[in-house]
């Protein structure tokens, strides 16, 4: 018998060996939502799912407590959720937290719905923003008579929205009449009653009792029914990486703000005064800027409008128009800035303080500027034709009615109505080409 014949023999004896139960321990996997959901945070459960499918993990919980967020974020978790092989529960913890507007899409969309004792769930009425989507609470929009939106565009998102939170509803045989009512009238419960109501399907204390409590349980997964195997697994808590922190603060609407002006400003700069470097770091920040407003719902003729600001404000430092241009592009600048992001999402919004600040500092520069070419105006030429006139010299030789003269540190040919004697102090009355006209100082 052959050594390769032995080989399966060996490994067969060595499994049987082993005793029952002896598979590699499994886990459950600990993501956390605690903030406004953004592009930061749908990256992080993205990949955090993705590991958990190769982690051997039985089990992902998104420990979530959430004011809301922008729709693209929310539609890209829960696409990964509905796709991952890997059970999802959403845990709405701790006490005190809260599964708002976003959070509540998300719950729903989740094999599992769990809550902490003290927390709510609730107010997902969508909001429109400059032809983006985001989740704030909203329920505050103008009706008619009916109870429905005023305007068709609302009318439109409401109902798309609607139309969603249903079917997530009806995948988990949850309360649809409820999930509507949160949409419609932005309604909010407490775990208590969404547990009554069916809004969930248990409330925890903490994670271990989570688990203890959903183990056997049959659900949802990848559009399979799933039991449920929790009890005894190993909790891990994964931490967003590196990736995910530098993605959230370039993703902060200051943060892409102050970008963007150092870009632009940056370029002017370096157009203004080639070689002097600004251009490249400018080009750099305006980059990331713009891949951070390309995440982000942002009003576009807010953008404009700053962007004109900007434009009149340089005009004004080559035009000179008294200010009038200069003030103009202030205005404009500040009101494209307070546009640019209306957000009633918080962690989506801009800061009064940042954008004032901005206005200032803009405005002050374009000041300075102004004050400096005023300046520049009235000081004496120094340079070219102009700057010779009225200098004074020196004769150094003279022959006839033409010698040479020593004026600011250069000899010049020169001529005079009369001759000169070498050591006497001239004054340049005129200049033609290379030949300067003198007379006795």
């Amino acid at each position: 018998m052959s050594w390769r014949a032995i080989y399966p023999i060996m490994a067969a004896l060595l499994l049987a060996a082993l005793p029952a139960g002896a598979a590699p321990p499994r886990k459950a996997m600990v993501l956390k939502i605690d903030g406004a959901i953004g592009p930061a945070i749908a990256d992080y459960i993205a990949h955090g799912i993705a590991r958990a499918q190769t982690d051997d993990a039985g089990l992902v919980i998104l420990k979530m407590n959430t004011p809301g967020g922008l729709d693209g974020s929310m539609r890209k978790i829960i696409r990964t959720i509905l796709s991952s092989k890997v059970p999802v529960a959403t845990y709405v913890a701790p006490s005190g937290a809260r599964a708002a507007s976003a959070g509540t899409y998300i719950t729903y969309a989740s094999a599992v719905a769990a809550m902490a004792p003290g927390t709510n769930i609730g107010a997902a009425t969508p909001v429109q923003l400059g032809g983006g989507g985001l989740f704030g609470g909203g329920g505050n929009e103008k009706k008619k008579s009916g109870g429905e939106p005023a305007d068709t565009e609302t009318r439109k998102i409401i109902n798309d929205a609607t139309a969603y939170i249903r079917s997530l509803a009806e995948l988990h045989k949850r309360n649809v009449k409820w999930a509507e009512k949160a949409v419609r009238s932005a309604e909010s419960i407490a775990a208590d009653e969404a547990l009554k109501l069916n809004v969930i399907d248990v409330i925890a204390d903490d994670v271990p009792d989570l688990l203890r409590k959903i183990d056997g349980r049959t659900v949802i997964v990848a559009s399979k029914p799933t039991e449920l195997h929790t009890a005894g697994l190993k909790t891990v808590t994964v931490a967003p990486g590196w990736r995910t922190e530098l993605l959230a603060l370039i993703t902060d609407p200051n943060v892409a703000f102050i970008l963007l002006l150092i870009g632009v400003y940056g370029i002017i700069f370096e157009l203004a005064t080639p070689g002097m470097g600004p251009g490249f770091i400018g080009a750099i920040s305006l980059l990331v800027a713009l891949y951070a407003l390309n995440l982000l719902p942002i009003n576009y003729a807010g953008v404009a409008l700053l962007l004109l600001g900007i434009g009149l404000m340089v005009a004004e430092i080559f035009i000179s128009s008294f200010g009038i241009i200069g003030i103009a592009g202030i205005l404009a600048f500040g009101v494209g800035s307070f546009m640019m992001f209306q957000s009633g999402v918080p962690g989506f919004e801009l800061s009064i303080a940042v954008v004032a600040g901005a206005t200032i500092v803009t405005a002050a520069f374009l000041l300075l500027v102004i004050m400096l070419l005023l300046r520049s105006r009235k000081r004496p030429v120094v340079t070219g034709h102009e700057a010779l006139l009225g200098a004074q010299g020196e004769t150094l030789t003279w022959q006839q009615d033409e010698g040479k003269v020593r004026v600011q540190g250069e000899i010049w040919r020169a001529r005079a109505a009369a001759p000169l004697a070498p050591g006497t102090r001239v004054k340049v009355v005129n200049r033609v080409g290379l030949v300067l006209f003198v007379e006795p100082a």
